[in-house]
């Protein structure tokens, strides 16, 4: 947990302090102003959705993977979160995704919330970082839609990957898509390549997703006139994003 502590990166949360007594567990987080993204998304009552235009929820996108890749591929050892999703990602004053609650669980855990655990899981019972990508796939796919993982009443026994993927097999991608976020200003055609993202992390082989640092490389690909701020806090060789992609089959 001292470890956890000293791990400082702007896309993660800071753990300030940790108490624990018998079972009961309490961690100390710095203040977030505007809590979690799933509350932010899809708590209506509270204003949310609204507040989040395509230009926030890209940037929510692009810092959530920025703070995962970092856990990846840059903290010793690497640090598996196992419980990716958009209530563990916290938004600050603003709107900078934080990470929260990585390294909580032992690694001989199963973790994981219905509606982001990958398939793997349920036949291996491993945590691994390609299932993170996976958890990470289904967050990017609700910013795209602005939809639940799970919602009885919107998709039935099937869950918001499901559906998605039935509506590209019928050729209706358009509607996997928030109407709020269509013939905006920054143009459908990106909407798209965020959703050729999602599924790529959201593959059903976990060797043929994409590592986190690939991600953030897709996206700095999307974004080659931005200023590099936007998407790097740390290098990211050329050599490492080609090596990693030439090890998947």
């Amino acid at each position: 947990m001292e470890t956890i502590g000293k791990i400082k990166h702007r896309n993660l949360v800071p753990l300030l302090g940790y108490c624990k007594i018998g079972e009961e567990r309490l961690l100390v987080y710095e203040y977030m102003k505007f809590g979690s993204l799933d509350m932010v998304l899809h708590d209506k009552s509270k204003g949310g959705a609204t507040k989040l235009d395509w230009g926030g929820r890209k940037k929510i996108a692009i810092g959530s993977a920025r703070g995962l890749a970092f856990l990846h591929h840059s903290c010793v050892p690497h640090i598996i979160h196992r419980d990716m999703k958009s209530s563990n990602v916290l938004l600050d004053e603003n709107l900078e995704a934080r990470v929260s609650d990585f390294g909580m669980l032992s690694v001989s855990t199963l973790a994981g919330t219905p509606g982001y655990v990958p398939p793997e899981y349920y036949q291996s019972f491993r945590c691994t970082t390609k299932g993170d990508v996976y958890s990470y796939g289904v967050v990017l796919l609700e910013l795209l839609s602005g939809k639940k993982p799970i919602d009885p009443l919107e998709f039935g026994d099937n869950n918001l990957v499901g559906w998605a993927k039935q509506l590209v097999k019928e050729s209706r991608c358009s509607e996997i898509f928030d109407p709020d976020l269509m013939g905006k200003k920054s143009g459908d055609a990106e909407l798209y390549r965020y959703l050729k993202i999602a599924f790529e992390c959201l593959d059903d082989q976990p060797l043929h997703r994409p590592t986190m640092i690939q991600v953030m490389a897709m996206f700095k690909e999307l974004h080659v006139d931005t200023d590099s701020d936007f998407l790097d806090t740390y290098s990211i060789g050329r050599a490492i994003i080609d090596g990693s992609r030439e090890k998947a089959p």
